[in-house]
């Protein structure tokens, strides 16, 4: 099983969940280009207000906790996959479904994907932050 130190395994977070953020963020941007000019600007901004509350009052302590964790091992070198706790693997796995689920099978529109996807997108990219400093 591959061992990094904590260094690398908070590192890892970090690129992780940036990768993660810009993924989403960007990937629904494609689908707001075609609305117009009014719409555009206000799922945009619907997406930054989402993004900006999710990052700080939820997903914030999150990021503490995991460093936190990661620190509080005792062995300097670790399982490359506990950059995460297992549970947040559970989680991510939902919410990919979750995500998959929403965008093929829902009927929900795309001016109402659109900004939950960029809120949640910016906020991952918000969050990757706390781990590169």
């Amino acid at each position: 099983m591959p061992k990094g130190s904590k260094f690398y395994l908070i590192l890892t977070s970090g690129i992780v969940w940036l990768s993660v953020g810009i993924f989403l963020f960007y990937r629904r941007l494609g689908w707001v280009i075609e609305f117009p000019l009014s719409q555009f600007l206000i799922i945009i901004g619907i997406g930054f207000l989402i993004g900006i509350l999710k990052n700080k009052y939820m997903i914030t302590k999150f990021a503490k906790d995991n460093i936190i964790r990661i620190n509080n091992y005792e062995n300097d070198r670790l399982c490359f996959w506990a950059f995460q706790k297992w549970t947040s693997y559970l989680m991510i796995i939902l919410m990919i479904g979750l995500g998959i689920f929403l965008r093929l099978y829902s009927g929900v529109p795309k001016y109402i994907l659109s900004p939950i996807y960029m809120g949640i997108g910016l906020a991952l990219f918000l969050f990757s932050f706390h781990y590169f400093f």
